[in-house]
């Protein structure tokens, strides 16, 4: 398999006419998502089976948007904030699901929302960063180096954002002046992702192609301290695609992430130190619930690992090649979504299916939000934002 996609690269090579500079043809590659996580083999059929449990659609908005960008819904108090490729911000009720405001900003969306305390901010497909108050006034546009692909963070004083030639910028939050960018060499091919960065203690965090993780202080955007999380391994630049893709979870002092083909690792905040390391693979990444970590395998397996050694609890293999989303732990239960629009609900003890509830029939974006610790809201591709309840 990873032979002919080898190829059929080197094929779209000479198509393109066999010119330009690696990273030309790299930006081409990327833009046309070549280098992604849609699965070779075909999804595995749902299997039947006796559901305990009877989620259901509390309420369900509809922010227009088709476009292959990923977008996750964020939530202030009882508000859940959304936004859409269309150019759609939304401001809903988080009980009912009224819309409190909607706008246009008059672009085309394709990174966001991030929160503040008094801040909504989204990025657009030309590198520009916008940000609202909470009542839909608008207070800045920044441009910024390239397309904007992640959330927002707010960390003290600032919005850090990550641009996708994987620069990191830092913007005051209060008038969208640039204060930093921090920037890194990399391998010649990368797989387009939303990877964005988790910010604690005055402290960055950003995964990297070629599987490195950085700490970057927010003050200035300085380097603290980088390490390798995974190996590139094969022979081609894409058997070599070791590329962290998905958001590192902070627990604590430790820091975890996870690297497409490469491995999932627990690292020492405070001196970078490898605590463990194991071989799994992931697009989406992994989620922390109490001592489990949750993780979607590139090929669509479920885990439950443990979180002071990474030994597997459990693997569901029932949802292979289905696209799944970053898996939620939600107290007794395992929740995570689907190409399909379903939202799967398992035990968090076994990984056995408890209940299953289809949203529509497009794709479930990787980030689902849980709230009132049995509910959750989910946005798919066309826009669709739905409250969910397990019981």
């Amino acid at each position: 398999m990873i032979y002919l996609r080898s190829l059929f690269v080197i094929l779209l090579f000479f198509t393109l006419g066999g010119c330009g500079t690696v990273k030309d043809i790299q930006d081409q590659f990327v833009a046309r998502g070549i280098l992604s996580q849609d699965p070779v083999d075909p999804p595995l059929e749902l299997k039947e089976f006796k559901a305990k449990l009877n989620p259901k659609i509390l309420w369900s908005a509809k922010l227009a948007g088709s476009e292959s960008f990923e977008f996750s819904p964020g939530i202030i108090g009882d508000k859940v904030y959304a936004a859409s490729s269309d150019g759609s911000l939304g401001k809903f009720d988080l009980k009912t699901g009224k819309a409190i405001w909607k706008i246009n900003t008059g672009e085309k969306l394709s990174g966001g929302v991030g929160l503040g305390l008094n801040e909504v901010t989204v990025g657009t497909s030309t590198g520009i960063l916008i940000t609202y108050d909470l009542n839909a006034k608008l207070l800045w546009k920044t441009r910024l180096s390239s397309q904007i692909l992640s959330a927002p963070t707010i960390h003290e004083g600032l919005v850090i954002i990550r641009t996708s030639d994987n620069l990191i910028h830092g913007v005051d939050v209060k008038d969208g002046l640039k204060k930093w960018t921090f920037s890194r060499s990399g391998p010649s091919l990368s797989l387009r992702s939303s990877a964005g960065v988790v910010a604690s203690d005055g402290i960055v965090y950003a995964g990297f192609p070629g599987g490195k993780l950085a700490a970057i202080l927010a003050e200035n955007g300085s380097l603290l301290w980088e390490i390798s999380v995974a190996q590139p391994k094969g022979v081609t630049e894409i058997e070599r695609a070791s590329d962290v893709t998905s958001n590192p979870v902070i627990d604590g002092t430790i820091i975890y992430t996870v690297a497409y083909q490469g491995k999932i690792s627990a690292v020492d905040r405070t001196n970078a130190r490898t605590i463990w390391g194991r071989d799994i693979s992931s697009f989406t990444g992994l989620n922390i619930d109490g001592a489990r970590i949750y993780l979607s395998h590139t090929g669509g397996a479920l885990y439950s690992l443990a979180i002071e050694s990474g030994k597997t609890y459990w693997r569901q293999g029932d949802l292979l090649n289905r696209k799944l989303t970053t898996p939620l732990g939600m107290g007794n239960y395992v929740v995570v979504g689907d190409f399909e629009g379903f939202i799967h609900i398992l035990d968090k003890e076994t990984g056995q299916f408890l209940g299953l509830i289809q949203l529509g029939e497009e794709l479930v974006m990787r980030r689902l939000m849980d709230y009132d610790s049995d509910k959750l809201i989910a946005q798919t591709r066309n826009g669709g934002l739905y409250a969910i309840a397990i019981q």
